[in-house]
């Protein structure tokens, strides 16, 4: 696209620029090492997938020519080939329109005030990493077997009962040693609340506003962190209890726009290199503001939208992508959202407690006649611990997809050899409809423990 003419000085733009390569640079594939964490080797070593070019990282030496044109660049895509940069003046979009070395630019982002969190937030060391071996191997946070299933689980027990994921519990999975990257719009005080006082977290990072606390704006993430990892008997049990959690903020929720797409794409890119095993996002894109058609139901291709390419990519490194199916089921759009419509990702919609659709759950097929969702979960009237660490029963897809990317990540456990593919397939050929799929519910109610029990035949 031209930019010419649609900058004013007044306003701030962000924009995506493709680039026609990702430049020199002295990293080699015998080193993987050097540009991914020993965690992403071992994962990839574990599951075959071969460390190839699209591992490296963009040129500093294009970053600095970008610079030098008059632009600040915010966030990079290594898989995509793109790089998101800050522009005030037109002259500056011009010169960079003529680079060498960009094939092709589009604006994911304009305001009037340069980009800022919402509200104040208060630095902390949100990009630190905790080395893993850190923590111990016990399992002392478990109840023991004698306490009835009701004691333990809480108010949750339903949405993990519906998956059969107490038999799984109870086999001595639940979670311990995988690690899941959850990202979401922020974790609102989940640092905390007595239901995480156990979490076994990886480290944060916050991708929107860098440098930044992803504790202190927005609860969404709370609540979706609940389904997975809340450990407190009586009051709620999530479906990988025992799991270590690396928390990325990627939401800028003052708004819609397409450079949240962008933020996504940092984000997975950032999970993967540090060796996570399952994402597990629910969030979705469709309509932006002041761009209600960038996409139609026609893009559900799995290949057009740029968040859901990224998310076939993370896929083709070996991790598992859990995102929830969408809520437009009631609204005109009615179809999954992105990127819940690409390949090789675990897609989940909702059910009620009598395992009927829910009226919220967004819809398939896929543009080119794939079966999405997935799988569904309960989605109506499930219980989340909220950003004041009280139990509350709330609806969404939202929450019924990290209720299954827990009890996936339990059941990956127990067969680490798999692939994430064969993961997948594993747990839609147990569910409830798998011999007759179709838009509503896809392959049905995933039976997780029939899973385990098939696997281990």
């Amino acid at each position: 696209m031209s930019a010419a003419g649609v900058v004013s000085a007044s306003e701030t733009y962000f924009f995506r620029l493709y680039l026609k390569d990702k430049g020199m640079n002295d990293f080699t594939l015998h080193e993987p090492e050097r540009f991914l964490s020993l965690e992403s080797v071992e994962r990839r070593m574990l599951h075959e997938v071969f460390v190839d070019e699209t591992d490296f990282p963009v040129s500093p030496v294009y970053l600095e020519e970008l610079r030098a044109a008059g632009a600040i660049p915010r966030l990079t895509s290594k898989w995509m080939k793109t790089v998101v940069v800050e522009c005030a003046d037109s002259s500056d979009v011009e010169r960079l329109m003529n680079m060498p070395f960009v094939d092709s630019l589009r604006c994911v982002w304009r305001c009037e005030d340069r980009i800022k969190p919402a509200k104040p937030l208060a630095n902390d060391l949100s990009d630190i990493i905790i080395i893993s071996d850190m923590f111990t191997d016990d399992t002392t946070g478990f109840p023991s077997a004698d306490i009835p299933v009701e004691d333990i689980y809480g108010s949750a027990r339903k949405q993990i009962e519906m998956l059969n994921g107490v038999r799984l519990h109870e086999a001595g999975y639940r979670g311990q040693g995988m690690r899941i990257a959850v990202i979401d719009a922020g974790f609102e005080n989940a640092d905390r609340i007595d239901a995480f006082s156990s979490l076994k977290l990886i480290g944060t990072k916050n991708i929107t506003f860098p440098g930044h606390d992803v504790f202190r704006e927005d609860h969404h993430g709370t609540k979706a962190l609940s389904c997975l990892a809340a450990d407190l008997t009586g009051v709620m049990r999530g479906a990988a209890p025992e799991a270590s959690y690396l928390l990325i903020k990627s939401e800028d929720t003052r708004g819609e726009f397409p450079v949240e797409e962008d933020y996504w794409a940092a984000a997975v890119e950032y999970a993967d290199s540090v060796g996570i095993d399952v994402i597990s996002s629910s969030l979705g894109y469709f309509r932006f503001d002041s761009l209600p058609d960038y996409y139609t139901t026609d893009d559900t291709d799995g290949q057009t939208a740029f968040v859901s390419r990224i998310a076939s990519v993370a896929a083709s490194k070996g991790m598992l992508v859990v995102v929830s199916a969408g809520n437009e089921g009631v609204g005109a759009w009615s179809k999954i959202t992105f990127p819940a419509d690409a390949r090789d990702i675990l897609t989940v919609g909702s059910v009620t407690s009598d395992g009927e659709k829910s009226a919220f759950s967004s819809i398939g097929m896929t543009a080119d006649y794939r079966i999405k969702p997935d799988v569904v979960a309960l989605g109506t009237s499930v219980c989340v611990i909220n950003s004041s660490g009280q139990t509350q029963f709330s609806n969404g897809t939202s929450f019924s997809a990290p209720t299954v990317a827990g009890m996936a990540a339990c059941l990956w456990q127990a067969f680490p050899l798999l692939r994430n593919t064969e993961l997948i397939e594993l747990i839609k050929s147990s569910s409830s409809q798998h011999q007759t799929p179709d838009v509503q519910l896809g392959y049905g109610i995933p039976d997780i423990f029939k899973a385990y029990r098939t696997a281990g035949e």
